[in-house]
């Protein structure tokens, strides 16, 4: 009888029984103790399974002993790694990584010019090596000497394009060639009385190599179908069902999920193809109260506490803004607790929108209420142990710092008692009781990085780390990878994802190709779609399977993965019908019931104070000025530094006082003018702390307006025209309506000279189009601006100018002209309009209709659209509107 037997079991339910009645047949045809043979299975999820239905299927006694190579490796006694070598732990080979290559002397300039570069290159070694170290443990200890030399034969043979690569990938191999394999050789030292190997998704290197050298009875068992034959156990219920986006395809998988729980199909295999497709199926089986398991978890930098930790980081950069400590605030693990800290975050925000602060290091302290205040000098504290110096430190160090920083604002403790907090802390090896041989202190203190660098190392970690949810312990629905799901008798598989950008391409093995990758024993992209197409085939083999995809993903068109197509080819040459596929979610019903615009009556929250603009809102649509002026509801300022038109205005119109203000009486030439012109810019820009980069544009656009504008200064002063005051505010109580209070700010108020004496003019200062402005005019009631504050200046105790005919212009200043437009008859505008604001507000205060118009330019960019709700209105007249 052979010694070595290879045996491809029938596809069945459950594929473990004819596994263990197979291997107890082998080990009775060899005369083998049971307690003597070895049987090693693709993945630990397969050890419960096997021993198992050993239990139900063989008398009792002993039973083999059941491993996979890993809980092999881990049962046998840890070898110490060689200090110079890689040690496999991420964390600690990338600053090992990052010292090695800082070493040679056309990789470390780099690290100085590109320090995203430098790290890219420091992954793909750290990356590089693991693979050259698994691809060596996979060799018998005396063919090992030789690989490493046909390793460094096939590497150096590498020349043209990629040389860069090639030379990294050569540094990882002689890098990985310090390791000692340690565990793994003592693999090949073992001398089980028979050896069982299952094989699924392919034959595993290691486990191969074990079998050429056993010196016993040797057992293969071939679960994985022929490539010819690939989809011939398909089950013949397998549904294809096809989706429209993203929210229907994860609607689809949670209501067939919970299909089959209904029917008491238990467990349910969820497959994470589409890892955040699945993340959103999970919420809603979260909220039919699901238990689930979760066997892939997700990246620990999506995690709150991950986030947590490394806005913590973002905080210390010299270009922190106060978006990010804001966000840190919101984390909910960061800040301080306490009653004199409760009111301190929202106080804060409030301050930096009203203050614009857009940078931490633009915060004025003083001008902070007190529960912000004292919130500010605790993050600064914070931020103080984070940025101490040396600016450039060991990362032992800087883990102090980054340990002391969460302990100073209590969010240590808080992610000490969160799940994921933990993982987060014991990914960065902040614990100082972290399990640890030394191989990562003696790295953590040789190691130096400033800021930059550790952030990044920080964020590869948590990048690169997993969280994993702890487990239902009678769970209902199995979340779990494609390939883990093999040889698992799940009741029914659910697998969305099945599109062609999601299921069948493969990431590209990085710097080798796959020529020089398979001399190397190394996986290759073709290796890694055959391991893919065998774990679908398996997948198929469930009797009730569900495959999911959708026909576009963020306005762009998908298309079924290329496994699907050739499922249903293989269906349609065998004659099989293609299963009908039925969306399974429950269509309820829903009354139909349109409603138009509403139209709100709210006396009671008549405003006090009318302005230009608010009032204009009002004239533009009630229920606008009703929301964003009664309500109160208008948007929050946005802190970004981003320069917008809004922000240009405001520093012109600082410029411009500053310019009138600062005038002497001893008249300058038009040059002198303009670069004193330009200067006063400068330093507002200096004060307003804009950013020189953002504002840019609009500087060198200034220096072609201030030309201009000093042009027609001179031309306007040599007409007789004076300037009386700018930016004046004004109050004054509205006739009719003495709870009213109109107030504004005048841009710039001139006396000009006219036939018959002196006139006042009021100017607006405008960015925008003259020749929206002049439009404007054609119909002066029309406009609300200049007939408002012209009202202004009649009702105003001593306004300037007062008791003079008045004037009102617009005055454009748009970078490519100085253009006036006059509002005519602007006195007789101003009673009509104060006539006209009395009569409103006494309709409003008597309970008058606040109705939305929903017309025109304004509803287009209006802030209350959603409160309004336009685009939902039924074209029917609103019961109670008045026009």
């Amino acid at each position: 009888m052979t010694r070595r037997e290879r045996w491809t079991p029938r596809p069945t339910p459950d594929p473990w029984l004819p596994i263990v009645q197979r291997v107890q047949q082998f080990a009775h045809d060899h005369g083998l103790a049971l307690q003597g043979v070895l049987v090693l299975l693709p993945f630990a999820q397969h050890l419960p399974l096997a021993r198992e239905a050993w239990a139900r299927a063989c008398p009792p006694g002993w039973m083999p002993r059941f491993e996979t190579t890993q809980t092999l490796r881990e049962a046998l006694p840890a070898v110490p790694a060689d200090p110079e070598g890689p040690s496999g732990d991420a964390a600690t080979d990338r600053l090992a990584a990052a010292q090695l290559l800082a070493r040679l002397s056309w990789a470390d300039p780099m690290r100085r010019r590109d320090p995203a570069a430098f790290q890219h290159w420091v992954r793909g070694v750290v990356e590089m090596a693991h693979e050259f170290m698994h691809a060596a443990q996979a060799v018998p200890p005396a063919g090992r000497e030789p690989w490493w030399d046909r390793a460094r034969g096939v590497l150096a043979a590498l020349s043209g394009p990629g040389v860069v690569e090639a030379a990294l990938a050569r540094v990882a191999l002689e890098w990985s060639a310090v390791y000692e394999a340690g565990t793994a050789d003592a693999l090949f030292g073992l001398r089980p009385a028979g050896w069982v190997a299952v094989h699924a998704g392919g034959p595993d290197a290691l486990v191969r190599s074990l079998l050429d050298e056993a010196d016993a009875p040797v057992l293969e068992i071939d679960t994985d179908p022929q490539e010819a034959s690939l989809f011939d156990a398909a089950s013949p219920d397998a549904q294809v069902l096809v989706c429209q986006d993203f929210e229907d395809e994860a609607q689809a998988a949670a209501a067939q999920v919970l299909h089959h729980l209904a029917a008491g199909q238990v467990p349910v295999a969820l497959i994470a193809q589409d890892r955040v497709l699945v993340r959103r199926v999970r919420a809603l089986l979260e909220r039919q109260h699901v238990a689930l398991r979760d066997e892939t978890g997700w990246r620990l930098s999506t995690t709150r506490a991950g986030a947590c930790v490394a806005g913590l980081l973002r905080l210390a950069r010299a270009r922190a803004s106060t978006d990010d400590l804001l966000d840190w605030l919101k984390s909910g693990f960061a800040g301080w607790h306490g009653a004199s800290y409760a009111d301190g975050a929202e106080s804060l925000e409030q301050a930096f929108r009203q203050h614009q602060w857009v940078a931490l290091h633009e915060v004025d302290e003083r001008r902070l209420p007190p529960s912000a205040r004292l919130l500010w000098q605790a993050v600064g504290k914070t931020g103080d142990a984070l940025g101490a110096s040396p600016r450039r430190t060991s990362v032992a160090n800087w883990n102090e710092r980054l340990r002391a920083a969460l302990q100073g604002c209590g969010a240590w403790a808080e992610l000490d008692a969160d799940e994921a907090g933990q993982q987060v802390l014991q990914a960065l090896r902040l614990p100082e009781s972290t399990a640890d041989d030394g191989s990562f202190m003696r790295q953590a203190h040789a190691a130096t990085m400033d800021l930059v660098d550790y952030v990044a190392w920080v964020d590869s970690l948590l990048e690169g780390g997993a969280f994993a949810p702890a487990a239902a312990t009678d769970a209902e629905v199995i979340i779990t990878p494609l390939s883990r799901a093999m040889l698992r008798p799940f009741a029914a598989v659910v697998m969305p994802g099945c599109d062609d950008q999601r299921l069948g391409p493969v990431p590209m093995p990085a710097w080798l190709g796959d020529g020089e990758r398979a001399a190397l024993s190394l996986t290759t992209r073709a290796r890694m779609l055959r391991q893919q197409s065998l774990a679908f085939a398996h997948l198929l083999r469930h009797p009730r399977i569900s495959l999911l995809w959708r026909r576009s993903h963020d306005g762009e068109p998908l298309n079924p993965s290329v496994l699907i197509e050739r499922l249903q080819l293989v269906r349609s040459r065998q004659g099989a019908l293609q299963v009908p596929a039925e969306d399974p979610r429950i269509l309820t019903p829903i009354a139909v019931n349109p409603e138009g615009a509403k139209a709100p009556r709210a006396p009671q929250l008549l405003p006090g104070l009318l302005s230009a603009t608010s009032y204009e809102a009002l004239r533009d649509c009630p229920y606008r000025f009703f929301a964003l002026r009664m309500l109160d509801l208008a948007e929050a300022p946005e802190l970004d530094d981003e320069i917008e038109r809004r922000d240009y205005g405001t520093w012109l119109h600082a410029v411009l006082q500053r310019f009138h203000a600062e005038r002497s009486e001893r008249p300058l030439g038009m040059l002198e003018e303009v670069e004193r012109l330009i200067a006063i810019g400068a330093q507002e820009q200096a004060a307003m702390k804009l950013d020189e980069a953002a504002f840019l544009p609009y500087a060198l656009r200034f220096r072609q307006v201030a030309q201009m504008y000093v042009g027609w200064m001179l031309e306007h002063e040599r007409s007789g025209a004076q300037v009386l005051a700018s930016e004046v505010k004004l109050s004054a109580a509205l006739p009719g309506q003495p709870g009213v209070l109109l107030q504004g700010k005048v841009d710039r108020i001139d006396t000009v000279q006219a036939g018959d004496g002196a006139e006042t003019l009021v100017i607006d200062y405008k960015t925008g189009n003259i020749e929206n402005l002049k439009r404007k005019q054609r119909q002066p009631l029309e406009d609300t601006q200049l007939a408002f504050y012209a009202a202004l200046l009649q009702l105003a105790d001593g306004a300037p100018g007062g008791g003079r005919p008045l004037r009102a212009i617009y005055l454009a200043l748009d970078g490519r002209e100085i253009d006036t437009t006059e509002h005519p008859a602007v006195e007789a505008s101003a009673q009509q309009l104060l006539t006209g604001m009395a009569d409103d507000l006494r309709r409003i205060a008597q309970g008058a209709a606040l109705p939305p118009l929903g017309e025109g330019a304004v509803c287009e960019h209006c802030e209350a659209r959603g409160l309004c709700r336009k685009d939902h209105w039924v074209l029917t007249p609103v019961e109670g509107a008045e026009s």
